[in-house]
């Protein structure tokens, strides 16, 4: 016998517990999350409500699902405005609706949380069939679960929700030993580009990659500096806050990797990237000086590197950026899940969804002809 329960915030579960849900996956683990709630950063006075899903048995948390009731659709990077309208349109109410993700965080993984050895097929219906019946109670519109994993992408198409298509840029390791390894893969012309942004970018400045305790106070100072930063002066909103870094630094230093850029032994420039189980994550980056080709060495380059030297498969280098394509990171397919409450409407979305991933597919064969590789095959 299992049973669901509701959490308002992640303290009301054991973090040891919740952790066995998560395949070492770092977004999902149960001192991220904290971090964004006891931060200030993912909070119901910023519009999320935790609606977090634990199903239990006798021996503890077999299930969760990382859930959030919205009231907007901001910090989730799929973008929903235009459902948002037709349901205004129709003179209904498109929020609350409830978002199974991470927040803040394009980063594809777990979102049907079922610890291991355990029937996945199963406990993923269970959780899935929890989601709708909170959207109901809660009475939203809707339920959305953003940048699942390839398999919960199909188990939910055959539970019956609507799959969505996205599309962002990766970087595949196919066995490289080093950096010159990856640029031996690459067209001669697109090659020397490479070489030379970066020859030009680490003339400039001196750059390291800190990891764990290396990361001092000084470093996420500076960090959180650039990320306020480069938020401003792209007219978007900083969702997290300096104490959210600061935890990140306390209870995830292990995850955490920063590349560092120095002038006369000053901090100029930073990018923040979390280690997964398989993937090196970039997230954040900012600078303080204008040097050429300097985004490209902290934020592409050397996570290429990292990513070699740690065995890792991919880099996800966050969304959208074409510019990311000569870099050597190759267009990719992302994925979400909705179910819509309202028929007429879910028949409407239904239609519209496919119309896009037919777009996408057109757009990734195209741009797959812009790559920077011999043999064209950069994943």
């Amino acid at each position: 016998m299992t049973t669901v329960r509701v959490l308002g915030a992640m303290r009301e579960v054991d973090a040891s517990e919740w952790n066995r849900c998560t395949r070492g996956d770092p977004f999902v683990s149960h001192e991220f999350l904290s971090a964004l709630e006891d931060s200030g950063s993912a909070v119901p006075e910023h519009g999320w409500h935790a609606r977090h899903l634990v199903v239990e048995d006798e021996v503890g948390v077999v299930a969760a699902a990382p859930a959030y009731l919205k009231t907007h659709s901001y910090g989730e990077y799929v973008f929903d405005w235009a459902w948002a309208d037709a349901y205004r349109r129709l003179g209904l109410s498109y929020y609350p609706k409830l978002q199974c993700c991470v927040p803040f965080t394009p980063a594809t993984g777990p979102r049907l949380l079922v610890r291991e050895g355990l029937a996945r097929a199963h406990h993923e219906e269970v959780l899935v069939a929890a989601l709708v019946e909170v959207a109901r109670r809660e009475g939203a519109s809707s339920v959305h679960v953003t940048f699942p994993t390839s398999s919960e992408r199909e188990r939910g198409a055959e539970l019956g929700l609507l799959t969505r298509s996205g599309l962002q840029y990766h970087w595949h390791n196919r066995g490289f030993a080093s950096f010159d390894d990856f640029l031996g893969t690459l067209l001669g012309r697109k090659r020397r580009v490479l070489a030379r942004e970066r020859r030009d970018a680490n003339a400039a400045v001196a750059i390291e990659t800190l990891r764990g305790a290396d990361i001092g106070t000084d470093e996420w100072n500076a960090f959180y500096g650039f990320y306020r930063d480069t938020i401003a002066r792209k007219w978007g909103q900083a969702y997290l806050t300096r104490a959210f870094f600061e935890t990140l630094g306390a209870t995830m230093s292990d995850r955490v990797a920063m590349v560092v850029a120095r002038r006369d032994g000053e901090v100029v420039a930073a990018a923040l990237n979390l280690i997964g189980p398989d993937a090196l994550f970039g997230r954040y980056w900012g600078t303080s000086v204008e040097v050429p080709f300097l985004h490209f060495e902290l934020c592409y380059y050397r996570a290429i590197e990292l990513a070699i030297e740690l065995g890792l498969v991919r880099v996800e280098a966050g969304a959208q950026g074409e510019h990311k394509l000569a870099r050597g990171y190759v267009p990719v397919e992302t994925h979400s899940l909705h179910h819509i409450l309202d028929p007429r409407l879910a028949s409407a979305i239904g239609s519209f969804v496919e119309e896009e991933r037919l777009a996408i597919l057109r757009d990734m064969s195209a741009l797959d002809e812009l790559t920077p590789y011999r043999d064209r095959r950069g994943g």
